[in-house]
């Protein structure tokens, strides 16, 4: 596969042209490496855990699956943040928290993917890792936050978190829809493919 960007033209959607040009830029290699790095100190090298990461039980991609829990966690506690007022403090509290310990498997299934797909893919992945570690950092901050009895600031704090995620998964979407990362046969444990730096 080419490491060049897909032709964007006029009518290409600005989204999209941004993301096609993360796929190009050497500039995010080295926060590539960064990722791979930590992705190898924390994904087994191999066996049966490793493939249960990719999804092998599902025959398809666990990680996008996994997606969805901290998500629809960190959605209703918007929800009820907007329109559930103080009496429905403690729950958005309780959700965010759940939000943020579902991050684990999800994060974890995450790296183990990015093992396994391509530079280009890389970059759009690595740019997608970072926002999520951010949105990870915010969404603490507002729970810690919302504890300490500053309800208003968590809650301003989390609205932010819930935008960065927002994007974060943009990209995630498009490593799965555009790119079609990972390869499928990845999740059905055929694949061949190596480990790269």
């Amino acid at each position: 596969m080419s490491d060049s960007p897909a032709t964007t033209t006029p009518e290409t959607p600005a989204l999209l042209r941004l993301a096609r040009r993360l796929e190009g830029s050497t500039s995010l290699d080295d926060l590539s490496s960064v990722v791979s790095g930590v992705a190898l100190a924390v994904v087994p090298a191999h066996g049966r855990l490793r493939e249960e990461l990719h999804g092998r039980s599902l025959g398809h991609a666990l990680h996008s699956t996994l997606t969805d829990v901290p998500v629809g966690l960190w959605t209703s506690a918007a929800v009820l943040d907007v329109v559930g007022g103080e009496r429905n403090a403690p729950a958005a509290q309780r959700l965010v928290g759940l939000g943020l310990l579902a991050t684990v498997p999800t994060a974890l299934t995450g790296l183990a993917d990015y093992l396994d797909v391509d530079r280009r893919a890389r970059r759009v992945g690595a740019v997608h890792a970072a926002l999520n570690s951010g949105v990870s950092v915010l969404y603490g901050t507002s729970w810690l936050l919302r504890r300490a009895g500053r309800r208003r600031a968590g809650v301003a704090t989390g609205l932010l978190a819930y935008g960065v995620a927002g994007a974060s998964a943009f990209l995630g979407g498009h490593l799965a829809q555009a790119l079609r990362e990972p390869p499928a046969e990845v999740a059905l444990g055929d694949d061949d493919t190596t480990d790269l730096p």
